[in-house]
């Protein structure tokens, strides 16, 4: 067989594989709670699970991923370019199904008993959203119900939401109203298919 013939047979199968990418892509349907529970059941497992640790529901958990990562398990933040071709690294750290940045995980790694954990399976971005949501609603009051206001203290930070400096910042609270609203929808569509 010729080396070309090789080669091609080898890029032919390696193309074939797809490269591994579907593990970390998004549900089909990322408006329809149900349809995401079915066709990814790990995913109402994780969340189950961190609803009964940390007291947080699955729909504020669903809507909050919807807006980190819509779902997708390797999500990161986009490159920065100077002059518009040199790479300049990433805009934050914040990696997975969590956007949780690489101090606030070390943080939750650290207080959960160690290593092991990572942020692109969704078990433990939903016990991260979990415990960091939990120690948000201890601190300054968030019902675990509320979505919106859960947002904006994961978005800012619990010392900048006690700051109030997303008020500054118009776009977020209305992308943190989103989040309650998608919070709803999915609510009433995992009570209508019984999850």
């Amino acid at each position: 067989m010729s080396r070309f013939l090789r080669a091609a047979l080898l890029l032919l199968f390696l193309a074939s594989c797809g490269g591994g990418s579907g593990k970390f892509s998004a549900p089909r349907d990322l408006d329809n709670a149900c349809a995401i529970v079915r066709e990814r059941p790990q995913y109402l497992r994780a969340m189950k699970a961190t609803e009964r640790r940390w007291g947080i529901p699955i729909h504020v958990q669903m809507a909050t991923i919807h807006q980190e990562s819509k779902f997708i398990g390797n999500a990161q933040t986009p490159h920065r370019w100077a002059l518009g071709v040199i790479p300049m690294g990433r805009q934050s750290t914040a990696y997975g199904y969590s956007q949780a940045l690489n101090g606030t995980w070390e943080e939750y790694v650290k207080s959960q008993g160690g290593g092991g954990k990572k942020r692109d399976r969704i078990e433990h971005a939903t016990d991260f959203m979990g415990w960091y949501m939990d120690e948000s609603s201890r601190r300054l009051g968030i019902s675990k119900q509320d979505a919106e206001a859960q947002y904006l203290a994961y978005h800012e930070g619990r010392a900048g939401y006690a700051k109030q400096s997303y008020l500054a910042k118009p776009w977020l609270v209305e992308v943190a109203a989103k989040v309650g609203r998608r919070s709803e929808m999915y609510q009433m569509q995992l009570q209508s298919c019984g999850r």
